[in-house]
This record gives C-alpha cells, sequence and structure tokens, in this order.
C-alpha cells in the first residue's frame, strides 16, 4: 500500500494477463480468509473464557489480532480493486488508508507493550499482579490508539488545508501516495517510523537481555519467554517491510521493469500478509493454555449437536 506512484504507471502499463490477474487474486483472497477464519476463532476463544479476557497479557495479544484482521481485510480489499476497479473515490480511498493506517502503527506499539509484559512477568514476577491489570491494559491500548490517531490524522489535516475541494471528488488508484500527495507528509511518514520503530527495538533489545539476566538466577519459564521475544523481534522485522516496500520496489522496478506487477505481488505477500500470520502461531499455537482452550472450542463446533 505503500507503493510510490511511479510503480502505479508500472502497474497500469504492463497489466497481467486475465489468467495470471485471476490467479494472484485468487491466492491473495484465500490467504485473508484463511488469516482471518484463524484469527476469528481466536477472538472467539478469547471471548469465550474468563480466563483470557481477565489476564493483560491475553487482551494485548487479542488486540494485536484484531488489527491484524483489518489491516488483512483491507489490504485484500485494495488488491481486488486495483485489478478489477482501478480507481476509487478520493473521499472513499481516504477512509481505507486512514483504518489501514491506524492498524499498521498500532502494530509495533502493540508488541512492544507485549515485550514489558512478559518482562515483568519473568524478572519482577512479584509486582506482576499491581503493575499488570486489566484497567491499566485498557487505557495502554487507549494510549496507542490516541498516539496513532494524531499520527496519521495529521495526513488528512494537511491534505485538507493544501488540496482543492474538488480533489475529493476525483478517482485515483488508491494508494498512500496518491490521497496523500504532499512531500511533506512523506517525510513526516518517515520521521514517525522512525521513531516508533526506534522506542520498539529498544524495548525488545532491553527486555530480551534482562530476560537472558534472569536466565542466569535461574528463574523458571525463562526459555518461553526468551522465545516469545524473538517471535516478537520477527514480527516487527516483517511489518518493517512494509516501510522499505517504496524503495525496495523503485529498485527492482529499474532492474525488471517488465516484471513489476510480479515483483509487485511478491512485496504485498511478504510486507502485508506474512507477517499477520505469525500472531496466531505466537500465542494460538505456542501457548499451551490457549491451543488448548482453543482445540476445545474447534472440536465443539464440529463436534454432532
Amino acid at each position: 500500500m505503500n507503493v510510490s506512484s511511479a510503480n502505479v504507471t508500472v502497474v497500469l502499463q504492463y497489466r497481467d494477463s486475465f489468467t495470471k490477474a485471476v490467479t494472484k487474486n485468487v491466492i491473495v483472497v484465500v490467504l485473508g480468509i484463511s488469516i482471518n477464519y484463524i484469527n476469528a476463532n481466536l477472538i472467539h476463544t478469547f471471548s469465550k473464557h474468563q480466563i483470557f479476557y481477565t489476564n493483560p497479557r491475553y487482551i494485548l495479544f487479542v488486540h494485536l489480532v484484531v488489527n491484524d484482521m483489518i489491516q488483512v481485510t483491507l489490504t485484500v480489499m485494495l488488491f481486488v480493486i486495483s485489478y478489477t476497479i482501478y480507481k476509487i473515490n478520493v473521499s472513499v480511498c481516504c477512509v481505507f488508508m486512514l483504518l489501514a493506517l491506524f492498524t499498521t502503527e498500532n502494530t509495533p506499539l502493540n508488541l512492544a507493550c507485549m515485550a514489558v509484559e512478559c518482562y515483568i512477568a519473568i524478572c519482577i514476577p512479584l509486582r506482576h499482579v499491581q503493575i499488570c491489570t486489566v484497567k491499566k491494559t485498557l487505557i495502554l491500548i487507549g494510549l496507542i490508539w490516541t498516539t496513532t490517531t494524531f499520527s496519521v490524522l495529521s495526513d488528512l489535516v494537511i491534505t485538507l488545508a493544501t488540496q482543492p475541494l474538488g480533489f475529493f471528488y476525483s478517482r485515483v488508484f488508491c494508494l498512500r501516495n496518491n490521497v496523500f500527495p504532499h512531500p511533506i507528509i512523506t517525510k513526516k511518514r518517515d520521521n514517525t517510523y522512525l521513531v516508533f520503530l526506534g522506542i520498539v527495538w529498544i524495548t525488545i533489545f532491553y527486555t530480551y537481555y534482562r530476560i537472558l539476566v534472569a536466565a542466569k538466577r535461574g528463574f523458571k519459564d525463562i526459555k518461553k519467554a526468551r522465545d516469545t521475544i524473538i517471535l516478537h523481534g520477527f514480527q516487527l522485522l516483517l511489518c518493517m517491510a512494509s516501510y522499505a516496500t517504496p524503495r525496495f520496489s523503485d529498485v527492482l522496478r529499474q532492474w525488471f521493469p517488465m516484471n513489476q506487477t510480479d515483483t509487485l505481488f511478491a512485496c504485498y505477500i511478504i510486507a502485508q500478509i506474512l507477517p499477520r500470520s505469525l500472531s496466531p502461531i505466537i500465542y494460538g499455537i505456542r501457548d499451551k493454555t490457549f491451543r488448548r482452550y482453543l482445540k476445545t472450542n474447534l472440536f465443539w463446533k464440529v463436534s454432532p449437536q
């Protein structure tokens, strides 16, 4: 979604054949439905059992899953639209972009919060109950949304102030640079991402280091906590791929100008779909408690009434 406008021209110029276009759309839609189906079951399991919705760790997890579902739904819709309608109303595209940006910027901040919660549970377990409460967790999620709201809505404010009213009634290929075209927005976006990612990486490295120190003291459940932090870091790396996609796509466009639609498709899968498939693995499969209740929920669904 962050691909430069130059790439849009290439996509329209070297449009895929009908068979290839159908194949790509089927792959994207199937992947999107599969991820959202799994995530929907995770949310259902979370909501049915008090052990989860009274635990800050799982509240942060399900918040991440909800963000992933919104993100996947929006990106799949925009992918299909790019092959069918091509151009949509700027105002409609703005709504899609704002929602996508909210969830995109929420993800790294949520990962940082989950790493801190893991660190508190392992390194200062006696204070975990006092520090990590349900109320404080909900306030923290509210702060995440407030931070990203201020960051993202500034794009809309700048666009409203710099673009004529007629711009919002025109039709464009739905990309961020097309609906928020002012150069200052791109600079602000890059600086915001650097700040967000800098904070998150420092948090993840610090919590990982502290957990390693705790391991030397013989604390329990160290290996699982350490592996979880590593997975958070890997998930963050994949999220960063979406930030690097515009420059990476420009390089690929110069190297393979006739295969740009294929490279953009690969970038989309790596930067948008793959990171959203990790959340179910980190908690839905690795976490023994969640896995047990998830299996029970799935088997109950398919069992005869």
